[in-house]
């Protein structure tokens, strides 16, 4: 991916600072390992990684340092990689705003290590990168990429700049209200049904990042050989389907809450390609 020398974002918080790298429990380290089984189970089951981390750790509360919010150092080259692909989420979703007669509201985005406190409740980075509503905030724990890149097996710089896109997809949706429509029909729908008003969110989040890279490709030429094949696996190996299948040896399709990896590439792909929110709206689809 070509980003070197692009505009860095002046929306990055970096709280990383006084911290440790990885959340303490019970007076002893959490290894990757534990981090992705937690990270699986939380993803898989809608179960708090915290308290699986807490179970298979012996049940102690987190430890979680946080220092004051800055700047990341400009030496820091993950973090300005970061900070770059936001800047580009923010030129591009400026523009269609524009178009459409409105104002893009820009994100934060919050660089994290272990744990920190959110307008959403108590963050960890065994969530992986996540969206709070409640703050307009994005908030990642870079160790994240290692899990991508070892344990699910989706290197590469543009499958880490399709997971920021995605989380900003669903500050697109905060903005204009969509998430907060299927978040008021928790509770008066069956779980199964809030369960697929979830994966058409997720999945319209997996479209809006493809149509951030289709309308980065057109201004600014991003990609090089294997940059959608990267997105395109990252976008396959996070699928409910198999995540599922890697951590129970089996599929529940009712349980899905992401979408299955056919259906989150065919929705990237279908933004990438078509560079339309219009061609986003997963919720009146036939098919996913």
């Amino acid at each position: 991916m070509k980003w070197d020398g692009n505009r860095t974002s002046d929306n990055v918080e970096d709280r990383r600072s006084g911290g440790g790298g990885r959340p303490v429990f019970g007076g002893r380290g959490i290894g990757v390992g534990t981090i992705v089984i937690a990270l699986l189970g939380g993803w898989i089951f809608g179960i708090n990684p915290l308290t699986i981390l807490g179970l298979l750790s012996g049940g102690q509360p987190a430890q979680v340092q946080q220092g004051p919010a800055q700047r990341p150092p400009a030496d820091d080259r993950m973090a300005q990689f970061v900070s770059t692909v936001l800047a580009d989420t923010e030129d591009v979703w400026s523009d269609v705003f524009t178009q459409g007669g409105a104002r893009y509201q820009q994100p934060k985005l919050v660089l994290f290590r272990g744990a920190t406190a959110t307008a959403c409740g108590q963050g960890q980075a065994a969530m992986g990168p996540f969206y709070c509503p409640a703050d307009q905030k994005v908030y990642i724990d870079l160790g994240f990429y290692e899990t991508l890149k070892n344990q699910l097996g989706a290197p590469g710089e543009f499958a880490q700049a399709y997971v920021i896109a995605h989380e900003v997809g669903h500050h697109v949706q905060n903005l204009l209200g969509i998430s907060g429509k299927v978040d008021s029909q928790r509770g008066r729908v069956s779980q199964v049904q809030y369960n697929q008003l979830s994966v058409k969110l997720e999945l319209q989040a997996d479209c809006f990042a493809g149509v951030w890279a289709n309308h980065a490709q057109a201004a600014r030429q991003i990609l090089e050989n294997g940059d959608i094949e990267a997105a395109m696996n990252a976008a396959a190996k996070i699928g409910d389907d198999a995540l599922q299948q890697q951590s129970q040896g089996r599929v529940v399709p009712d349980s899905f809450t992401h979408g299955s990896s056919a259906q989150r590439v065919r929705w990237f792909n279908n933004g990438l390609q078509n560079g339309s929110v219009k061609g986003c709206d997963t919720f009146s689809a036939r098919t996913l």
